[in-house]
């Protein structure tokens, strides 16, 4: 095979092509970049200048950033921690002791607050009475228990009084909003036969005289209100009612109670229980709610004089109160200087009942 040529080789030798270029270039005074169409050509840039497309040099570091509420509430990055086996084991047998013995005196908690008759149903009137002893020898006796509870609702009136505004109104309706009220009588409904002797026997009052108004003298006396509002019963259900009567506010602007007096004690002497025997209802209001704009002695509804079957011939409306204040059949109001029993309220409901 014969060896090439020196063309052969100048040819293929870019390196070489380039400096006879340069050569010739300086012979004939003509720059270098254009004596030179193999390499690329490099732009001469002044001192002082960034160079286009080169990489910006390091500036300043940017000042701290301050962490905001994001920072503040966001989950910190999970950290991998080693614990020794033994360890886990031990704690993993802590943790379930501590949850028996919560769930335990949770337990005991619970059947301690839940009423006698519950807790026969669920085990037994025998049974209930051994587990009362051994509650007792621990000191959770059935007084204790009533004296906390009575502390609770205590408690919870004394804050929904604090939030209750004395001149605040419950909404009002229209006469085409009126829906059906059901006979919500804890026992038996009374018979007309306590319509034709029936008077209201007023009490502590500034005269220290006892007053008996018949349904006429207060009908004649004070003028007939009306109102459309909702009963709302404590059981869940409610209604729309159009009821008329007599402000509770003119008759105590008529017949004013002694001084000291913060309570009105209602009760109806022919209340009945459901086996048809009398048994006397009573409920209590401050005189705040008895001054309230909206409360009545109701003698009427929907335009006609009061049923028997709500509460004829005179019953409370106070719909700022749950119904279950809202007594029934009226028979004696009585102003005292402490808070009176409520029929309710010793059975466990709340004294206040605000809505």
């Amino acid at each position: 095979m014969s060896e090439p040529d020196a063309s052969d080789k100048k040819r293929r030798d870019p390196s070489a092509e380039d400096e006879t270029a340069l050569e010739r270039a300086a012979d004939e005074g003509m720059p270098a970049a254009d004596a030179a169409p193999g390499r690329p050509e490099v732009a001469e840039t002044p001192v002082g200048e960034a160079v286009p497309g080169a990489a910006p040099e390091p500036g300043p570091p940017p000042p701290p950033r301050r962490p905001g509420w994001l920072d503040v509430v966001a989950e910190p990055p999970e950290v991998a921690v080693e614990v020794p086996q033994r360890k886990l084991v031990v704690q993993s047998r802590r943790d379930f002791l501590a949850l028996a013995v919560g769930t335990l005196a949770a337990a005991a908690g619970a059947w301690w607050l839940i009423p006698d008759g519950t807790r026969a149903r669920l085990v037994g009137v025998s049974r209930r009475d051994r587990l009362d002893t051994l509650a007792a020898r621990v000191g959770l006796s059935r007084e204790r228990r009533e004296r906390t509870l009575d502390r609770a609702l205590t408690f919870d009136d004394d804050v929904a009084e604090a939030l209750f505004s004395k001149d605040r109104r419950v909404r009002t309706y229209r006469h085409s909003d009126v829906t059906p009220l059901r006979n919500n009588f804890h026992g038996r409904t009374p018979g007309p036969e306590i319509l034709p002797t029936w008077k209201l026997s007023l009490s502590g009052l500034a005269s220290g005289r006892v007053e008996q108004l018949g349904l006429d003298q207060l009908l004649g006396r004070f003028t007939l209100r009306e109102q459309v509002t909702r009963l709302v019963c404590v059981e869940g259900w409610s209604a729309v009612a159009w009821w008329g009567g007599i402000r509770f506010a003119d008759l105590l602007a008529a017949f004013p109670p002694a001084p000291g007096a913060r309570w009105a004690a209602m009760r109806s002497s022919v209340s009945l229980d459901r086996a048809g025997r009398i048994e006397p209802y009573y409920v209590s209001i401050d005189l705040g709610t008895a001054m309230h704009p909206q409360t009545l002695l109701a003698t009427h509804k929907d335009g006609q004089p009061l049923p028997l079957a709500h509460g004829a011939p005179l019953r409370l409306l106070a719909p700022m109160k749950l119904g279950l204040k809202n007594i029934k059949a009226i028979t004696d109001i009585a102003y005292t200087a402490d808070e009176p029993p409520d029929y309710w309220a010793e059975v466990g409901y709340s004294k206040y009942d605000g809505l």
